[in-house]
């Protein structure tokens, strides 16, 4: 037997790493050349990205657990009116069942008896399944997803911080540009090939949409710097 294996069952965690990295690069390099372009101290700018470090594992953390605590006290509801269903009217379930099948293709006779073999194996993991889209894979897992995010994050995020400790002064603007657009370019290229896309749009995606938010940041501390002098 061939098995096939495709991109897209990565796409979850894929997701999620994509996403806490970039993250932890964009907002923490956004926060140390906000701070720095205001015109603080070379010790400020480092405690700015510790703290921006810190607090978003953290808020990543705490918004992924509850987002996805959400998502899996939905997931418990529905699996709980699917058993009373089930035990209620079982006929009914396994029309409703061959019903998907058949809007799938499948002719009416061969949709009832593929429905009716499912539910003698395992009537519930059929339904949640084919009729909620839940399986073991993309079931919602909080504290899985709060301590990925936060590791994601602050993976992200840790170089911008490195860059501002071991940079001299006049240099650390530059530098955290450089470093973060080439690191970004880097990720895009990186989640690309994992979810076999074009990597050159994947590079130019994330590379632009981070480079407005730094420059965005870079004017406001700047504004700021001025208005507080």
């Amino acid at each position: 037997m061939h098995l096939e294996l495709h991109s897209i069952g990565r796409v979850g965690w894929l997701r999620a790493a994509v996403l806490g990295a970039n993250d932890g690069i964009v907002s923490t390099a956004s926060l140390v050349l906000g701070v720095a372009s205001a015109g603080s101290s070379s010790s400020g700018v480092l405690l700015a990205g510790v703290a921006g470090l810190v607090a978003g594992a953290m808020s990543m953390a705490t918004g992924e657990y509850v987002s996805v605590s959400s998502q899996a006290d939905t997931e418990k509801a529905a699996i709980a009116q699917e058993k009373r269903e089930l035990a209620t009217d079982y006929d009914g379930e396994v029309q409703e069942l061959a019903s998907l099948y058949m809007q799938r293709g499948l002719a009416p006779s061969l949709a009832r008896e593929v429905a009716v073999q499912l539910m003698a194996k395992d009537a519930l993991d059929a339904h949640a399944r084919e009729e909620l889209g839940l399986t073991e894979t993309n079931s919602a897992q909080p504290l899985q997803a709060a301590i990925f995010s936060a590791i994601s994050f602050s993976a992200g995020a840790v170089l911008p911080v490195l860059v501002a400790w071991l940079t001299p002064a006049p240099l650390v603007l530059l530098f955290i540009i450089l470093s973060t657009l080439f690191s970004l370019a880097l990720l895009g290229y990186i989640s690309s090939v994992a979810g076999k896309a074009p990597p050159v749009k994947a590079i130019i995606r994330i590379t632009f949409w981070s480079a407005m938010a730094m420059a965005l940041s870079m004017g406001a501390g700047s504004l700021a710097g001025q208005a507080l002098a």
